[in-house]
């Protein structure tokens, strides 16, 4: 099934964890530590009061400084729109279409960072056209859909895998971010 199907028929809860799984792996485009989002996936559990989604969003947001748009590079700046763009409430239509941008933008942000080409469209790749895809994309590619299997087939339960998977991503992305900051300065 392709990631695209995958979104449109994942619950609330699925595609919460689905947009906030993609901002937490490019967390490090915006300086933020491993336990940025940890109350945003805490508020996804069983017993978890949805009403607190936009206050714990609002702390996140206050954590981080806004990139200059004019000093940040594309990728910084996608990742911040994640962040800005999530819904201040967990309803199922709002949380629909910020998962389904923050999977485009994390998609366009591990291409961006690639050093590969990739000249197919990212939309394209979403809807399962895989073919001589960049390895940094398709790994993103995989952990996106990871995290939506997870919780389609475990729910609740599933919550703690999708974060370990989100986790490897963070690691990967902070070390390619690394890696290409030694080689610009």
């Amino acid at each position: 099934m392709s990631l695209v199907e995958l979104i449109a028929q994942a619950d609330e809860r699925g595609l919460a964890a689905s947009g906030l799984a993609c901002l937490d792996r490019c967390v490090p485009l915006l300086g933020g530590d491993d336990e940025l989002l940890r109350p945003l996936w805490a508020n996804l559990a069983d017993g978890a009061d949805p009403a607190d989604w936009g206050a714990l969003l609002e702390q996140a947001r206050g954590k981080l400084d806004a990139p200059d748009p004019a000093d940040a590079d594309e990728a910084a700046v996608l990742a911040r729109r994640m962040l800005d763009a999530a819904p201040a409430e967990r309803s199922a239509a709002d949380v629909r279409v910020w998962a389904d941008a923050c999977s485009v933008a994390a998609l366009q942000i591990h291409r961006l960072l690639d050093p590969a080409e990739d000249t197919t469209e990212v939309d394209s790749r979403r809807a399962d056209r895989t073919e001589g895809m960049p390895p940094l994309v398709a790994a993103e590619l995989r952990r996106q859909v990871m995290v939506l299997q997870l919780l389609a087939h475990h729910g609740p339960a599933g919550l703690r895998r999708a974060l370990d998977v989100s986790t490897v991503g963070r690691r990967i992305l902070r070390a390619v971010v690394s890696r290409r900051t030694r080689q610009q300065g």
